[in-house]
């Protein structure tokens, strides 16, 4: 799909991060924007600092694990501008480092509310729409986590793989729709944005001491930290390249293609 000035796009989790990333480079590209986040204070900043740059923007505080919230988020896109053509369930958090033997039950239904559940309220909110217009596009915020595997943060991981399988699927079934409608499943490495402390204040995780040094020393091993704003440019162009997958950071393709070789190697052996 073409990005094209006065198209609508929703983004949840858009006060910060990928979020705000994705706001501005669409913005860039004249773009009309609804940002939803959970945290309205997050969103006033992100709606005054976008409007001051001459966006197009409609704010609205939603919860992506509430069905009703999201479903009343399309309500207010279609009532702002009467149409929507990007929707991006962005919306995230993190789960606490941990072996999934100590992963407790709440963190898991966290993040299967937030992640899972917030990527599906938005597809089901959002599809009619598209598909009566006959054209149209999702993209779902996953993580490299749903290409390889990333130990001690087993719920994360899950859940971003569920993410991959579910937009693989939806791609395809939009296009047998349409040929005009699809979907797109970002993966990025690490990147520069306050997930942590956005989680921590959700009480997902608790920010230890030395988080920041921990933090650099992953970005060395993992090829350096992207800006949200280089994540959202990578988006953008899989999008209009009508690419299914999208991985932008230093080491994911080694780490995607060493979980695909094992387990093809695996199946060979029968």
């Amino acid at each position: 799909m073409r990005i094209a000035n006065d198209q609508v796009a929703v983004i949840t989790g858009g006060a910060s991060g990928i979020g705000y990333g994705l706001a501005e480079a669409l913005a860039d590209r004249g773009v009309r924007l609804v940002i939803s986040d959970i945290r309205e204070e997050g969103l006033d900043k992100a709606k005054a600092s976008l409007t001051a740059a001459g966006a197009e923007v409609t704010a609205v505080v939603a919860d992506v694990s509430d069905e009703a919230s999201v479903r009343a988020l399309a309500d207010r896109t279609i009532a702002a501008y009467g149409r929507v053509d990007l929707v991006c369930n962005n919306a995230g958090v993190v789960s606490p480092p941990a072996p999934l033997w100590e992963q407790e039950a709440w963190i898991w239904e966290l993040m299967i509310g937030v992640k899972v559940l917030g990527v599906v309220h938005g597809v089901q909110a959002f599809a009619p729409l598209l598909i009566e217009q006959g054209t149209g596009h999702f993209l779902n915020t996953a993580s490299s986590g749903g290409l390889a595997p990333l130990p001690d943060l087993t719920p994360y991981t899950t859940t971003m793989h569920a993410v991959v399988g579910l937009t693989e699927t939806l791609d395809q079934e939009l296009k047998r729709v349409a040929p005009a409608l699809g979907a797109t499943v970002l993966c990025p490495g690490l990147v520069d944005t306050p997930l942590g402390q956005n989680s921590a204040a959700l009480g997902a995780i608790e920010l230890q001491a030395g988080a920041a040094v921990s933090m650099q020393n992953a970005a060395a091993r993992f090829g350096g930290r992207l800006s949200p704003r280089e994540v959202a440019e990578s988006a953008i162009a899989a999008i209009e390249a009508d690419r299914v997958h999208v991985a932008p950071g230093g080491d994911v393709l080694e780490r995607a293609q060493a979980r695909v070789t094992a387990l093809l190697a695996d199946i060979a052996e029968g």
